[in-house]
């Protein structure tokens, strides 16, 4: 599972309580590995530590009003915790004000470049070392984690889980990824892990592990399922909520192009920042099937032409409740989308799309609030759902047919 900020967690909250109740013979909580970066990587632990998709939702999206929480429960999350200002690190960096500033003036007389701007710039050009390493704190994220699986039936600890996990941090100093959960690196408690994989730069301040500091995973990788796969996983199931935006495929479906230009600067970043994480996680997934045929990967992530998605800001979490119910219907539609494409492959690992669940048009996420009038991907009527399933088994099975003739045709005209 990617990253991608609160709203990439919502997404992949929405795309996985979808995914577990239309795929047969799939259990969530008891897979083989998590493999989990930034927000995927909180996601991810959760899921280790036997959380449903559905009782995250109830945790980090839907939780009551008054936010409190049944007795022997975790308290529900508060995403103000995401928004206090890492006044440690402010404290720090003061305590260095006098030495630099010192420093700065006596470079300044030693430079003999007299008083202007010029001399000035060049003797204080180290005082950035006074700048934050990151303006909110990643301490809350941790405490709360550290809370969540300290409950009974959980775990904090790598070592005690009945699978495997690996958060994905990069290292600060060396620009290396560090799998934590491997070997080595499997004695650091999961919830600091998951917060130094998720300290995103600029905003959270990299975290401190046995003297090194770790920052967002998703520096170097996006998706990094090659974890999974070299410890010989068959079946990789990937989650990215970033995608670029593509006013194309918007027209090409009958709505109409906005012009991300018209946003300024804000929206010209993020649809830059998405097509580089994008286009490196494209070339990740084309080099998977190179360098590990034997294995299936498959890849759930928003349409390009999702502009819900795409125009509502990855770090809001205002709009959580209707976002997570929005990737659970759509996570739907693509698995009835592509149902007949993706059963062959799930069948040969003991995995069968349930359509029944696919039709059922009553199911929500997040108790109906905010539910779709209509599962606009499905045909009317039950014999019209069955007529439309049974066109589509003859169109392929007349394709495969033809598929299968063609080398005997070719070789009869030659």
């Amino acid at each position: 599972m990617a990253g991608g900020g609160p709203l990439g967690a919502i997404y992949e909250v929405g795309a996985l309580a979808a995914l577990a109740e239309s795929l047969h013979g799939l259990d969530f909580n008891r897979l083989d590995a998590y493999v989990g970066v930034s927000a995927g990587g909180i996601l991810g632990a959760g899921l280790a530590n036997g959380i449903t998709p559905r009782e995250m939702c109830h945790l980090f999206i839907d939780a009551p009003a008054d936010g409190r929480a049944p007795d022997g429960e975790v308290q529900p999350f508060d995403p103000s915790m995401l928004m206090r200002p890492a006044f440690g690190e402010y404290w720090e960096r003061l305590k260095r004000v006098p030495p630099l500033a010192v420093e700065a003036l006596w470079r300044y007389v030693r430079s003999g470049r007299g008083h202007g701007p010029a001399g000035m710039l060049g003797a204080a050009e180290h005082l950035v070392q006074l700048l934050p390493a990151g303006l909110f704190s990643n301490e809350p994220l941790r405490a709360y984690l550290a809370r969540l699986f300290a409950a009974p039936g959980r775990t904090d600890d790598f070592r005690k889980l009945g699978t495997r996990l690996y958060l994905i941090a990069t290292d600060l100093d060396s620009g290396k990824a560090v799998a934590f959960g491997a070997a080595g690196h499997d004695a650091v408690p999961i919830s600091v892990a998951a917060t130094a994989s998720s300290a995103l730069p600029g905003l959270f301040p990299p975290v401190e592990i046995a003297g090194r500091h770790y920052v967002d995973g998703a520096l170097k990788r996006t998706l990094h399922a090659s974890v999974a796969l070299q410890g010989g996983a068959d079946l990789v199931i990937c989650l990215n909520p970033l995608v670029p935006y593509d006013d194309s495929a918007v027209i090409a479906a009958g709505g109409r192009g906005r012009r991300l230009i018209d946003g300024g600067l804000p929206l010209v970043a993020l649809q830059t920042v998405r097509a580089v994480i994008h286009s490196r996680m494209e070339i990740g997934m084309r080099q998977y099937g190179d360098d590990f045929p034997h294995a299936d990967v498959v890849l759930f992530e928003p349409n390009r032409a999702d502009a819900e998605m795409f125009f509502t800001n990855m770090f809001s979490y205002s709009n959580r409740r209707r976002l997570s119910e929005h990737a659970y219907q759509k996570t739907r539609a693509e698995l009835w989308r592509r149902r007949h494409e993706l059963a062959p492959v799930l069948a040969r690992h003991g995995i069968a799309i349930d359509v029944a669940a696919l039709r059922d048009t009553s199911r929500t996420l997040v108790g109906g609030r905010g539910r779709p009038a209509r599962a606009a991907w499905l045909p009317f009527g039950t014999i019209t759902a069955q007529l439309a399933d049974t066109l589509d088994d003859l169109g392929r099975l007349l394709g495969h047919l033809d598929a299968r003739r063609a080398p005997a045709a070719r070789a009869a005209r030659a």
